[in-house]
């Protein structure tokens, strides 16, 4: 794995699995509206033909979105889709798909819609990383380019992605739902991966990996979280003062660097401390603290819970 590859690093620590839920085949006029997620899960929808207007109640922000659009939702909020034509939705009809998912279908006349919609799951308490350092929702396009980026960009394959899931979903072959289910976790990351390559790279942890100037310090941070990072060292591997690179990544992400340091620290912390042979002061060491009681104390600030606490937890859980 190289050095930069920040996202790998970051999919090491924590896992998300996903899962496709319903494949909605619609004609206008239509409408489907979710509560919030539960905090460990990230809604996701794929327009695979058609188009959607996205509405987020909370922001009091739409868009549209089109064929190849994706979005996803990774702080779980209430969400609107409709048709956009104002009128009272037809009825629709749910019934089982053989793999696991739910079709659903209206006998709208109006334009078509093909659109997939599931949830992307992420094992607790690593949710707390995806939610402080992601945008609230993310779009990325699935486009099949041609030209410069051709067949290697993230968007582009996306769009082969997309077509993976469209087949599995239309067909009812064996081992279907577990490929979905797979392809539904290369999803995420591919989404992440376009997001942070586009030009409009969103707030949070996407931009900065996109910063061309703050780039090598995320990457450095996230190939070695447990390495005594001083500001002055992720200044030099920007080529900035120390003054500039504090402000350019405040701004930015809205924390510090060390905040943004001490969260993957506790993160690899939890996941250290489901190890039961593996003492407390065995997991702070290895997560660069000399006192135990101090990152006790930061465990508990960051994670809501002792390390003792979620121990037990996660025993329980797992």
């Amino acid at each position: 794995m190289s050095e930069v590859d920040w996202l790998s690093h970051l999919l090491q620590i924590i896992t998300v699995t996903g899962q496709l839920e319903v494949r909605c085949a619609y004609g206008a006029p239509w409408r489907l509206a979710w509560g919030p997620a539960a905090a460990n899960e990230i809604p996701y929808h794929v327009i695979v033909k058609g188009r959607a207007i996205f509405e987020d109640p909370e922001t009091r922000t739409a868009r549209e979105l089109v064929t190849g659009d994706i979005v996803l939702l990774p702080h779980g909020a209430a969400h609107v889709l409709h048709d956009g034509s104002g009128q009272t939705p037809i009825r629709t009809q749910e019934r089982q798909g053989s793999a696991g998912w739910m079709l659903s279908e209206n006998d709208g006349q109006g334009e078509q819609l093909d659109l997939l919609c599931g949830r992307f799951f992420i094992a607790p308490p690593h949710d707390r990383l995806i939610r402080n350092y992601m945008p609230t929702n993310l779009v990325a396009r699935a486009m099949d380019g041609h030209g410069e980026e051709g067949i290697g960009s993230a968007s582009n394959q996306l769009a082969s992605l997309v077509g993976l899931m469209r087949m599995e979903s239309a067909g009812d072959r064996a081992g279907g739902r577990a490929i979905l289910n797979a392809l539904s976790s290369a999803l995420f990351t591919l989404v992440l991966r376009a997001a942070s390559e586009s030009e409009k790279a969103p707030e949070g942890l996407l931009a900065l990996a996109g910063h061309p100037r703050l780039a090598p310090a995320i990457a450095a941070m996230f190939a070695d979280p447990t390495r005594s990072w001083k500001l002055p060292d992720l200044a030099d591997l920007c080529g900035m003062s120390r003054a500039t690179f504090m402000r350019q990544f405040q701004h930015r992400l809205g924390c510090s660097a060390l905040d943004l340091l001490t969260d993957l620290r506790m993160s690899l912390a939890a996941n250290e401390l489901k190890k039961q042979a593996t003492s407390t002061e065995a997991v702070a060491e290895t997560v660069g603290y000399q006192s135990v009681s101090a990152f006790r104390r930061v465990f508990a600030e960051r994670m809501g819970m002792t390390p003792g606490e979620w121990r037990r937890l996660a025993h329980k859980g797992g």
